[in-house]
């Protein structure tokens, strides 16, 4: 019994630190949100990647870490509506 309750203790203090692991209220946009932007977020720290998108897209290396900066504000859209308790 006391191992059910220190994994559980340990799930949620992994929730609380780190956002992208979700919690039991995630929904799905809420965790596709966190997942695109853990991708770009990584997309702009490996200086390969943004070399291989910009030749890629025929781009400055600039431009396309802007535009990957762009697309973290929103990456799905506007959050949906929530129905009110």
């Amino acid at each position: 019994m006391g191992d059910r309750y220190n994994i559980h203790s340990q799930l949620e203090h992994l929730q609380s630190k780190y956002i992208g692991t979700g919690h039991a209220d995630t929904n799905k946009w809420e965790w596709l949100t966190n997942q695109h932007r853990d991708s770009f977020a990584s997309y702009i720290g490996h200086f390969d990647m943004i070399n291989f998108f910009g030749v890629a897209e025929n781009e400055a290396k600039a431009r396309v870490r802007f535009n990957l900066m762009e697309k973290m504000l929103q990456p799905c859209g506007a959050p949906p509506e929530r129905p009110e308790d």
